[in-house]
């Protein structure tokens, strides 16, 4: 079975089930016309990554293939416990946009990447992202989970219901024809 394939049927499982996450929209055209480009760096963008190992949840936004490097970001986040990982982001200073359709179960933008001006340059030519509705399967932010000592897994929950732990690092990457096809931090 192709990614695509796989992609589809998840999100279609995800969507009957009502947990779909961290999926661009798909390039239904909209109604106003789009925003100008991607807003300059968050202060968290700003700190870099962090000088030593993380007591708490480490966030990392990584752009990807997107080649729009506005949202990325790493940055160390202090948790006592098992946290959403929503509130994660929100003390990070990522700032997540859904969809007009699925406004807080898909991630659409990134601290404003992609911008709406921005064209996506895929296998199939470019793409514009309209946030919209349902994501393109080429061009998406995906989220991942890493335990302390342990690798990348794909979130199997999305941002308002995922917790994440003291010692997990949290990646939000954006991936265009299925590269990265992982993080690399």
């Amino acid at each position: 079975m192709t990614l695509t394939k796989i992609r589809t049927a998840a999100a279609s499982s995800l969507a009957a089930a009502g947990l779909l996450f961290s999926l661009a929209a798909c390039s239904t055209p909209a109604a106003t016309p789009p925003a100008t480009s991607a807003p300059a760096s968050s202060p968290a963008a700003e700190s870099g990554a962090a000088s030593g190992p993380c007591d708490g949840v480490q966030v990392i936004v990584d752009s990807g293939a997107l080649e729009q490097e506005a949202a990325d970001t790493s940055v160390c986040v202090p948790v006592d416990g098992p946290t959403l990982a929503s509130e994660v982001l929100d003390e990070a200073k990522v700032k997540t946009e859904g969809t007009t359709q699925y406004p807080t179960e898909l991630v659409c933008r990134v601290n404003g990447v992609p911008a709406a001006d921005f064209d996506i340059t895929h296998k199939g030519g470019t793409h514009r992202e309209e946030c919209s509705g349902m994501p393109a399967a080429f061009a998406y932010w995906a989220l991942w989970v890493k335990p302390a000592a342990g690798t990348w897994e794909y979130a199997q929950e999305g941002l308002a219901t995922l917790q994440v732990s003291p010692g997990q690092s949290l990646e939000l990457l954006f991936t265009v024809d299925g590269e990265p096809a992982t993080p690399t931090a």
